[in-house]
């Protein structure tokens, strides 16, 4: 997820899978794929530098997920519990577990300057 914000000053959070297209026409619209259209404050440029950070963050934890450590949690209808091969299956999502940080070199700001994901507000 992104985070946008309204014309009207509210932030909100989008799936960034899901947009098609990016009109700058000068407001910044957003069309997504079902064909429902945002118009956010930011301009294109940021928008598009947002999905990359987003992305770029995705294929960075996915490095530290680890098969082994991934459970199905336990079926309350089933007395006998997982079967030994459900037990490599889970949610890949631990709310509780701590995310490392990610550093991206952002070419926008002087010497090369980062910022880390930790630093940005990264709704998921």
């Amino acid at each position: 997820m992104i985070s946008l914000t309204r014309l009207s000053g509210s932030v909100f959070a989008l799936n960034a899978d899901l947009i098609e297209r990016i009109d700058s026409t000068p407001d910044t619209v957003i069309t997504l794929v079902d064909g429902k259209k945002y118009v956010v404050a930011e301009p294109l440029r940021d928008v598009m530098s947002s999905i990359l950070r987003h992305r770029a963050e995705v294929v960075a934890l996915s490095s530290h997920i680890q098969v082994g450590d991934l459970r199905l949690p336990a079926d309350t209808h089933d007395p006998h519990g997982l079967v030994p091969e459900q037990q490599a299956l889970a949610s890949l999502l631990d709310l509780h577990q701590s995310r490392p940080s990610l550093s991206v070199i952002d070419g926008d700001h002087p010497a090369g300057a980062t910022t880390t994901a930790a630093e940005e507000v990264s709704p998921r």
